[in-house]
């Protein structure tokens, strides 16, 4: 299976020198556009050299520029699909089920081999800080995803929320976030326009966002403090939100451990209270 650039750079980026670093993180920041731009753009938006941004593409795997943006116009274009434009691979040996099993599990797999050990630390640390508060919220097809967390962090910690229902009444809670706080997105392609905007003016307020996203990259990553590329495509009209599920579920679990003696005195008064 092929890696997103998105993925080469969460694999690469610890080894690359802070010219590289610095150009790494300025695609992520406008992923992919500023890739698309000549190199002399790129690296003036980065503060690079132009044989910095080259040295940065060679090590993320490419020949030449060219290349690079071929690879990142390829991606753009997987953005910007609708169902009805993907294409349905049909079911092997008479099978309808097969298929979609067998990419949701690789979709796992690459969603957590390009996931660090100090990456899902850093999240669940921020997660598990009492001195904050959690809010959760999704898109279209992802918010079950926010109301699922949030069901389960709730019981464990106080302060956590699931935004639901319109866009101004999230924004109406923009008053009780600051920088203490945490804001988790769930958006996948096609990316929702309202929570991009959120996500900006939560950020704008000193709100750490965590951001689960895919493998091309909500327009949140640039305001995000951590970013969750999980895959998504499989053999369908519809993306698949599973392995982005099955991090959830394990950050649930980590939580959990951590705030383990807290989370069980929680645990313990609210069955008290049924």
């Amino acid at each position: 299976m092929v890696s997103s650039i998105a993925e080469l750079i969460s694999d690469r980026i610890g080894a690359m020198p802070a010219g590289e670093r610095r150009a790494a993180q300025t695609l992520i920041a406008s992923y992919p556009l500023i890739g698309l731009k000549t190199v002399a753009e790129f690296s003036a938006a980065a503060g690079v050299s132009s044989p910095t941004i080259l040295r940065f593409v060679a090590r993320l795997g490419f020949q030449n520029y060219p290349e690079f943006q071929s690879t990142l116009q390829d991606e753009l274009a997987a953005q910007l699909q609708s169902p009805a434009s993907r294409t349905l691979n049909p079911p092997s040996q008479g099978s309808a089920v097969s298929p979609m099993l067998e990419a949701t599990l690789d979709n796992m797999r690459e969603t957590f081999r390009h996931l660090s050990d100090k990456q899902l630390a850093d999240i669940v640390a921020k997660l598990a800080d009492r001195r904050g508060k959690t809010f959760l919220i999704g898109g279209r097809f992802t918010d079950p995803l926010a109301r699922y967390m949030a069901a389960h962090l709730a019981i464990i910690k106080p302060n956590v929320f699931h935004l639901a229902g319109q866009e101004s009444v999230w924004r109406d809670r923009l008053i009780d976030m600051g920088k203490r706080d945490v804001l988790v997105i769930f958006d996948i392609r096609r990316y929702q326009d309202s929570l991009v905007r959120f996500a900006e003016t939560a950020n704008q307020r000193g709100v750490q966002i965590v951001l689960f996203t895919d493998q091309w990259l909500s327009p949140i990553a640039r305001f995000a403090r951590h970013v969750i590329a999980g895959r998504t495509a499989v053999p369908s009209a519809w993306d698949s939100s599973a392995a982005l599920f099955v991090v959830a579920e394990a950050l649930i679990g980590a939580v959990t451990r951590q705030l383990e003696a807290d989370g069980a005195k929680r645990i313990r008064e609210l069955e008290s209270l049924r």
